[in-house]
C-alpha cells in the first residue's frame, strides 16, 4: 500500500494552481485538517494560504516551517495517472512534494506534542508575483512571533537519502525584467518613415550582454539573461514594438542595483539611438536564502551523525526563493532534499521518486524532537 503522504502529494500534483489563485489547494489542504484532532490547532487563513499553529506544551519557543503551494504555467508531460488536470500549469518544481511533507510533518505533531509551539506556512505566490514578503508582513505573521524558521526544496541532482545545505548564501538575489520598446511601425518597403523596433531591441540585447562582462568584478557572480523576445506581427511590416523579457540574478544585494543602474543607461542610450520609447519593469524581486550560521550549524552537526541520511555539503546556487524575505527577518535555513530525478526543476518531465517523501517526513520530524533537547 502506498504511504498515505504519497498519496496526497498525488492529489495535489492533479490541482496546480498560479500564483494567488490557490484556492483549491488550499481547500485541500482544509479539507485534510479537518480530519485531524483539533485540540491543539489553530488555523488561519490568508488570502489563498494558511498559517496553522499546533500548541506546545510550554511555549517558551515558535518553530516555523514554511511551504510553498503554487504550481507553474507549464505544459506536463509526463503522462502519470495523476497527471495535472489544469491543462498549462503543472507542479514542476515539486510544490506538491513541499505540501504533502509539510502536512506528514504536521500530522506527526499533533500527535506527538513537543514543548516548542510549531507554525506551519502554507506559503502561495512562490513562483510569481511573491507570496513569502507580503506574508511576512501580515498580522497574521506578526501575531505568532516565530522565533525560528526551515524549509526545504526538492533537488533533483541528489539521490533519494541525500540532503545538502550551508551556513551562509544559498540561493540568489533575483528580479524579473521586462522592457518595452515603442517606436513606428509601418510598410517593409519604407523603412526610412518607420523606427524599427526589431533593430532596436536587437542592439539592446546585445548591449545587456556587456552589463556582466565589462562592469561586474569578475570575482563576483552575477546573471543577466534575456529568455523572451517578441516583436512584430507579420514579414512584411515594420515592427512598432518590441518586448524583452528576462532574469537578473546576483550573489550580492549591492550588485543587483549596480546591475540594474547600468541597465536603465543602457535603455536610455537605446530610446537616444533609435528615436523610441523604453520602459522598464522589474517584476518579482526576491532577497537572497541567506541561512542563519547558527541554526544551520546546529541542523548540519545533527545531520552528518544520522545514520539515516547522506549529508552533502551545498554551494550557492543561482536560483531565486522568496523564502529569503523570511529568513531576512527570522534565523532559520532552507536545504536541499534528494528526489533524484533525470529532468530538472521547471521541466514539463520532472519526475521526482516518491519514496523522498516519507524519508523527508522523518528527517524533519526527528530533527524538531531534537530541538527540544537544546532549549
Amino acid at each position: 500500500m502506498d504511504h498515505p503522504f504519497i498519496l496526497i502529494r498525488r492529489e495535489l500534483h492533479k490541482i496546480p494552481e498560479l500564483g494567488f489563485q490557490e484556492w483549491k489547494t488550499q481547500s485541500y489542504i482544509l479539507d485534510y485538517l479537518n480530519t485531524l484532532s483539533s485540540e491543539r490547532i489553530e488555523v488561519m487563513k490568508w488570502k489563498t494560504g494558511l498559517f496553522v499553529r499546533i500548541l506546545g506544551k510550554e511555549g517558551k519557543r515558535t518553530v516555523g516551517y514554511r511551504s510553498d503551494i503554487d504550481g507553474l504555467p507549464i505544459v506536463e508531460q509526463t503522462d502519470l495517472s495523476f497527471s495535472s488536470n489544469h491543462t498549462g500549469q503543472m507542479h514542476a518544481c515539486g510544490h506538491d512534494f513541499h505540501m504533502s511533507i509539510a502536512l506528514g510533518v504536521l500530522s506527526y505533531f499533533v500527535d506527538h506534542p513537543i514543548n516548542d509551539h510549531l507554525v506551519f506556512i502554507f506559503q502561495p505566490a512562490e513562483e510569481g508575483p511573491g507570496g513569502a514578503l507580503p506574508m511576512l508582513e501580515s498580522d497574521e505573521m506578526k501575531r505568532l512571533n516565530i522565533d525560528v524558521m526551515m524549509a526545504l526544496h526538492i533537488a533533483p541532482e541528489l539521490k533519494v537519502g541525500e540532503i545538502g545545505t550551508k551556513e551562509g548564501l544559498l540561493f540568489a538575489n533575483t528580479s524579473e525584467l521586462f522592457i518595452d520598446l515603442l517606436g513606428k511601425g509601418g510598410h517593409a518597403a519604407y523603412p526610412h518613415q518607420t523606427k524599427d523596433m526589431v533593430v532596436a531591441a536587437s542592439s539592446l540585447v546585445s548591449n545587456l550582454q556587456t552589463v556582466v562582462s565589462r562592469n561586474i568584478d569578475p570575482l563576483d557572480s552575477a546573471v543577466l539573461t534575456i529568455g523572451k523576445l517578441t516583436a512584430g506581427t507579420v514579414q512584411n511590416v515594420i515592427a512598432e514594438n518590441a518586448r524583452l523579457e528576462g532574469t537578473i540574478r546576483t550573489l550580492d544585494p549591492e550588485t543587483m542595483e549596480r546591475i540594474k543602474s547600468r541597465i536603465e543607461s543602457i535603455v536610455k542610450g537605446v530610446e537616444w539611438q533609435f528615436d523610441c520609447q523604453a520602459s522598464i519593469d522589474y517584476g518579482s524581486n526576491y532577497y537572497q536564502v541567506y541561512n542563519d550560521p547558527k541554526t544551520t550549524e546546529h541542523f548540519i552537526q545533527w545531520a552528518e551523525n544520522k545514520d539515516t541520511l547522506k549529508f552533502v555539503h551545498s554551494k550557492e546556487a543561482m536560483t531565486g526563493e522568496d523564502f529569503g524575505y523570511m529568513l531576512k527577518s527570522i534565523p532559520g535555513f532552507m536545504f536541499w532534499l534528494g528526489v533524484d530525478s533525470p529532468f530538472g526543476l521547471h521541466n514539463g518531465q520532472l519526475n521526482p521518486k516518491e519514496d523522498a517523501i516519507p524519508f523527508a517526513i522523518d528527517t524533519i520530524t526527528e530533527y524538531i524532537e531534537f530541538m527540544q533537547t537544546d532549549e
